[in-house]
């Protein structure tokens, strides 16, 4: 494990390397990122966020890292193996076939935090897929001695988690079976979807969006997606159905309406355009322990990258929700980083 080194966002902001081994997909060694932004507090933080992005994603959202900072968070997020800043030439995009072997970045992530913010509260926070990998994570956590809070986890912030497979009916059963039977053959087999740029162009300010990153990294239309990856979401999904107990308080946002499109329009950036919010909605008590699910209006499928109305909405459902479950006694009540 390399030393904290700077990272591509520039002032403020640093990485280091995870190395873990040989990839258990053939695709040569495996590395995770976690990044941290810097803390220039008077005295040291009392509590910590560590974050986990979406599939064709990675981190990059300093307002996200800035908001938890301002109260009184250190804050980290994780580049999980052959995502973002992880990515080795030769591997496949986000590909694994099956979402556990994520545990092994997910529990060292969390011995950095630990380390670094000593008996303070650890909050998770997760985006789409992210927000599917950490409850099934927090799942396997809870089962250890001492579960999740003797981990130090003291809740789980989902933004728009993916809970389920969006589209029609027959792809979450007769399909689903398809997809696990090629993903054993030939689990990098792409899958061949229709194409659409829709939520990257109105995300991106090369398109109609106010958001700058590398679209290397994240592009515009997305990673492809292959059979082996999406079997190992299904095989999620489905665990997810049978309940789970993550062991903490959760808080789950989502935006209040669906707008699949092939190519942007204005009604694209007032609604998520990836995923079906009635799904998150209708899954989101498999959590366990007290969950609070809320939509946000008009939000984009990362609430955080809304128009600045509902992403203000947004951040005051997370402020509100911080207070009620005692992670802070009030907004902005520790010192600032």
């Amino acid at each position: 494990m390399s030393d904290w080194q700077p990272d591509m966002l520039g002032e403020g902001y640093e990485q280091r390397t995870f190395e873990l081994g040989d990839d258990p997909d053939g695709q040569g060694e495996v590395f995770a990122t976690l990044v941290r932004r810097t803390w220039t507090g008077s005295v040291p933080a009392e509590r910590a966020v560590l974050y986990v992005h979406g599939f064709s994603d990675y981190f990059f959202q300093k307002e996200l890292a800035e908001f938890f900072v301002d109260r009184g968070f250190a804050f980290y997020a994780l580049d999980l193996r052959k995502c973002g800043r992880s990515r080795r030439e030769g591997q496949t995009a986000h590909h694994v076939t099956d979402l556990a072997l994520y545990d092994a970045e997910l529990d060292r992530a969390l011995a950095v935090v630990r380390e670094e913010v000593p008996g303070g509260p650890v909050l998770l926070s997760g985006h789409s897929t992210g927000g599917l990998v950490l409850p099934l994570w927090l799942h396997r956590l809870n089962q250890r001695p001492g579960g999740s809070r003797g981990a130090g986890i003291s809740g789980l912030v989902l933004n728009s988690p993916w809970f389920d497979l969006q589209g029609k009916p027959w792809m979450r059963t007769v399909g689903t079976l398809a997809i696990r039977g090629v993903g054993r053959i030939k689990p990098f087999d792409v899958m061949k979807l229709p194409p659409t740029d829709a939520y990257g162009s109105s995300l991106h300010v090369s398109g109609h969006g106010e958001w700058d990153y590398d679209t290397v990294l994240k592009p515009l239309d997305g990673f492809r997606v292959t059979y082996g990856w999406l079997g190992a979401v299904r095989a999620g999904h489905a665990r997810l159905h049978r309940g789970l107990d993550v062991g903490v308080p959760s808080l789950v946002l989502r935006s209040d309406k669906t707008r699949f499109a092939r190519s942007w329009s204005e009604q694209v950036d007032r609604a998520d355009a990836v995923l079906d919010v009635k799904q998150i909605a209708r899954w989101a008590g498999c959590l366990g322990d007290a969950v609070t699910s809320l939509p946000i209006p008009d939000a984009r499928h990362d609430v955080f990258l809304s128009l600045k109305e509902p992403r203000e909405a947004a951040y005051d459902a997370v402020d509100a929700w911080l207070r009620a479950t005692a992670i802070v006694s009030s907004a902005g009540d520790a010192p600032v980083g």
